[in-house]
């Protein structure tokens, strides 16, 4: 194959890896292998009072539950709101009669082109749940001061979930100082 193509070494639903090349500045090429995702959604959703829903989910690539924002992986040509909107009603059972979009962000771009987009979901009307079969979380609320010591402590890990909380911040009158 030419070194200027790229060539798929792995594929499954969710991504796939291909092996690329990068020219140095010598000239030289150099083999790089990227993972390929269609992207995501992550949603931080505020209840009436003004706690933030968060849930707390297993994960097996790191073996234990962690605390995260509802999110979840786009369909193919979906638009990124209309899957904050199927996430948040899948894993909460909550609509939102109000969506903001925070901006958008790569994941990892050293070797993944995932791109989340953040939404800020309000004016929660409670539902019913719709899990999927390997989805193992709870739900749960916490006021945003307690979510930043969460974040401080190191308690909340997940990269688009302490992103999403300190963009929240930043626009309460707690971050406005």
């Amino acid at each position: 194959m030419p070194q200027d193509e790229n060539e798929t070494i792995f594929s499954c639903p969710i991504f796939r890896i291909e092996k690329t090349w990068q020219t140095g500045r010598s000239g030289k090429k150099h083999t790089r292998y990227v993972i390929r995702h269609p992207g995501g959604v992550g949603v931080l959703p505020i209840l009436p009072g003004g706690e933030l829903l968060l849930v707390k989910q297993f994960r097996v690539a790191v073996g234990r539950f962690i605390y995260e924002i509802p999110a979840g992986m786009k369909e193919p040509g979906e638009e990124p709101l209309l899957t904050a909107q199927r996430e948040l009603k899948e894993e909460t059972g909550y609509t939102a009669g109000k969506w903001t979009p925070y901006p958008a962000f790569y994941a990892s771009p050293g070797y993944l082109d995932e791109k989340l987009t953040l939404f800020l979901a309000e004016d929660l009307t409670p539902g019913e749940s719709a899990l999927e079969d390997g989805e193992n979380l709870s739900v749960f609320s916490v006021p945003l001061d307690k979510a930043l010591e969460m974040i401080d402590s190191g308690e909340i890990e997940d990269g688009k979930t302490v992103g999403a909380i300190l963009r929240y911040a930043l626009d309460t009158p707690f971050g406005k100082r």
